[in-house]
């Protein structure tokens, strides 16, 4: 029986035929990597191949690390296996794999969404016979809005905390969904002010593509200047002392899990936004069948539940355990919203 070309093993997702990685969660000399995010891109790899609009993001995040950027569609050889990176749509420089070896083809996806943003690449469904895919929304209760409309809910919230004389503050991940809402935020309603940790990252995503002009909030920043504006920050800021400058305010997250209820009583805060970087139910199904594949492995997130599901469609589908954080309902750490 020929063995399987890609393999879960303690370290990560194994080719063993070219010796290298994917998205590995211990140390390895080689490692291919989908995406920027700290659950798929750590630190102490030998050394990191990727998509040259990830590179700067990983250095940010990693520091000194030996990095090769790669372009969509080119491939790369080792040991006669092929590669190739191909746009996953989940944050700007994010990547599905592509492993083929003697006509058998593999992909791994990462974290995906089949919805462009304006600002990720947009995904591209890629042929295969056996498809790696994340279930983080992977329930039929999940069904996303288009961005447009929920960016209209978020702008007339922003206007009227404005008029009130209180400060917007809506909390998202400095890598990822803080750039898509920036790219999408009406600039005319008034200035948008940001946490440091997003502004570091916002100055590296910028080197990439433009973004709208930001305020980064310091020390010397008056409340006075903040009060009626909106301001992006970590979920980590809620409840520190860096938000008690911004009274009288409120606040709001954006996360695919605002469409649970009670979940924004337990993130305590006054509005959700539903906006994921992840597929939700329909797309994650319509996905699996754009690639053709007829073998499913499925991980973090409902992967046991959706498993089931594609099993009762016909696929030849299972579930493998890895370190991939799922975001979940009560997480404020989550690397990935």
């Amino acid at each position: 029986m020929r063995k399987p070309l890609l393999e879960f093993t303690d370290k990560g997702i194994y080719c063993a035929r070219a010796g290298v990685y994917l998205d590995p969660w211990k140390p390895v000399e080689k490692a291919l990597i989908t995406h920027g995010h700290s659950d798929h891109s750590r630190w102490g790899h030998g050394s990191y191949l990727t998509h040259r609009l990830n590179v700067p993001i990983i250095r940010h995040r990693l520091g000194e690390i030996k990095t090769q950027g790669v372009e969509w569609g080119e491939p790369i050889r080792i040991r006669g296996v092929e590669f190739c990176f191909h746009p996953a749509g989940h944050i700007i420089g994010s990547s599905q794999i592509r492993v083929a070896y003697k006509g058998e083809v593999w992909v791994f996806s990462g974290d995906y969404k089949a919805h462009a943003d304006g600002l990720a690449t947009p995904f591209e469904p890629v042929p295969c016979h056996t498809f790696i895919t994340e279930c983080t929304f992977g329930l039929p209760a999940f069904s996303w809005l288009p961005q447009a409309r929920v960016m209209e809910d978020i702008h007339a919230w922003w206007a009227r905390n404005r008029e009130a004389g209180k400060t917007s503050v809506l909390f998202a991940y400095s890598l990822g969904k803080a750039q898509r809402l920036l790219a999408a935020l009406d600039t005319g309603i008034g200035p948008i002010y940001t946490h440091g940790a997003i502004e570091n990252m916002n100055e590296v995503v910028r080197t990439l593509t433009p973004l709208p002009a930001t305020r980064r909030i310091t020390r010397e920043t008056p409340a006075s200047e903040v009060r009626g504006q909106l301001v992006l920050a970590p979920p980590s800021a809620h409840g520190s002392p860096w938000i008690r400058r911004m009274v009288p305010f409120e606040t709001a997250t954006a996360s695919g899990w605002m469409a649970f209820r009670g979940a924004r009583r337990r993130r305590a805060v006054d509005r959700g936004f539903v906006l994921s970087d992840h597929c939700d139910w329909e797309e994650l199904l319509a996905s699996i069948r754009a690639t053709g594949a007829e073998k499913v492995i499925c991980t973090h997130g409902y992967s046991d539940i959706f498993s089931r599901y594609l099993r009762e469609q016909g696929y030849d589908a299972r579930t493998e355990q890895t370190q991939y954080e799922a975001e979940t309902p009560e997480s404020e750490t989550s690397p990935e919203a």
